[in-house]
């Protein structure tokens, strides 16, 4: 990548963008939610079950300029996703800066593997065992969404649970690959232990990306 390139990337002036796309949100509160989403390029957290793979090498997806992303991201919709990838990798604040001025609610599906940038009127934190978030990010998040691929995550996410402000929204959403055999378990759990809320990634049933 040219210096000078490079350079507006580390300011956050262009991002490695992976893909965008306007669909309906499928997981968490917003789901069933038309909204505008921004893939971005990049992520060294490296869960093993995964579902966009081809998002981890940052320089496999262009550097776009900012202001194009928002510029395309304002035509579809006033809610924008930010996801990757793991977006936190880049700076965000400009991108969260120009969208919010330009009127667009600003959403983030985070691991929280890196320090919080940009200004967020919704942050989806998705904690991984293999690289915790930054402690400063729990108090920030809207609603805690653990990923359930076997027993042993109803542990991590009860860990986690206890980290994020009391008024955060807790999300058990089963891994796809493994869903037949953790819906029932994940049912059984929020019954018992109702402060939890099932998630399920509707957009895969729905057949949408």
């Amino acid at each position: 990548m040219q210096e000078s390139i490079q350079k507006l990337v580390e300011e956050g002036k262009m991002l490695p963008l992976m893909e965008e796309f306007y669909t309906i949100q499928g997981e968490g509160y917003y789901k069933g939610t038309a909204a505008y989403f921004v893939r971005i390029g990049g992520c060294d957290v490296g869960c093993h079950w995964c579902d966009v793979k081809e998002s981890w090498d940052a320089n496999l997806h262009p550097p776009t300029a900012t202001n194009i992303i928002v510029d395309n991201a304002v035509k579809y919709s006033d809610v924008v996703v930010v996801t990757g990838g793991e977006p936190l990798t880049w700076d965000l604040t400009i991108l969260t800066e120009t969208l919010r001025s330009k009127g667009a609610k600003t959403h983030i599906e985070t691991s929280g593997a890196y320090p919080m940038t940009g200004t967020w009127d919704w942050v989806c934190l998705s904690p991984k065992k293999v690289k915790l978030p930054h402690e400063g990010i729990y108090d920030k998040a809207h609603e805690l969404k653990m990923i359930v691929y076997n027993k042993s995550d109803f542990k991590f996410a009860e860990e986690q649970a206890a980290k994020v402000n009391k008024d955060c929204i807790l999300y058990l959403q089963p891994e796809w690959s493994v869903r037949d055999k953790m819906v029932p378990l994940i049912v059984d759990y929020v019954m018992n232990n109702p402060k939890w809320k099932v998630s399920l990634q509707t957009h895969k049933y729905l057949n949408i990306p």
